[in-house]
Formats: structure tokens, C-alpha cells, sequence
């Protein structure tokens, strides 16, 4: 048996769709902006682990030989230490060989 549409269930088909693909434009505008917020988190993160690690390797260096590297490139060279220099801006200043050097690891 054939039915014809009204105008007022024609709207409301209409309005059904319309929040259909609003719910799912939202739903994934929602899963893009949570990955982006994670994975600014995990570059912020490995920034934190890689100052960390530049300072032990330093701490270590200063247990070994007695002062505080001069520069980065020692501990690179003698402690094994690798750097991502293409995703990360590495700061190290020493002020002293006595006094330990200020990191600073800022993701590109």
C-alpha cells in the first residue's frame, strides 16, 4: 500500500538526517582534535626524556672525569649519547666544569 509523505514527516525526515551528519561531523572533528592533543603530549613527553637523559649522561660524565662536559658533542662522542637534532632545539650551557649545565629541549 502506498503512502505519501506529509510535509511535516518530509521536515522531520530532513531534520533526522541533518543531526545525523552533524553527530557524525562532531563525533569526528572529536577523535581528530584527541589526537592531536596526544600527540603534542608524546612530543612533550620525549622532549622531557631527552633533557633527562642529556643530564645523566652529563651527571655521569662529571662521576667519570671528574667536571662537567664542556659541550654536548662530548657526550656524544664518549658516552654514547644520541640526538635527534632534526625534531628537537637542544640548548646546553656550561658555566663551569664544577657546576652543572643548564638543558634546555624544546620540540620543533
Amino acid at each position: 500500500m502506498y503512502h505519501e509523505l506529509t510535509d511535516q514527516e518530509i521536515r522531520h525526515r530532513r531534520t533526522m538526517l541533518l543531526l545525523r551528519v552533524v553527530v557524525v561531523v562532531a563525533v569526528a572533528v572529536g577523535i581528530w582534535l584527541l589526537a592531536v592533543l596526544a600527540q603534542r603530549a608524546a612530543r612533550e613527553q620525549a622532549a622531557a626524556s631527552m633533557r633527562q637523559s642529556i643530564l645523566d649522561a652529563a651527571m655521569q660524565c662529571c662521576a667519570v672525569e671528574g667536571s662537567y662536559p664542556s659541550s654536548i658533542t662530548h657526550l656524544e662522542d664518549a658516552y654514547g649519547l644520541r640526538i635527534n637534532s632534526s625534531d628537537y632545539i637542544i640548548t646546553y650551557e656550561s658555566f663551569a666544569s664544577n657546576v652543572m649545565p643548564s638543558v634546555v629541549v624544546v620540540p620543533r
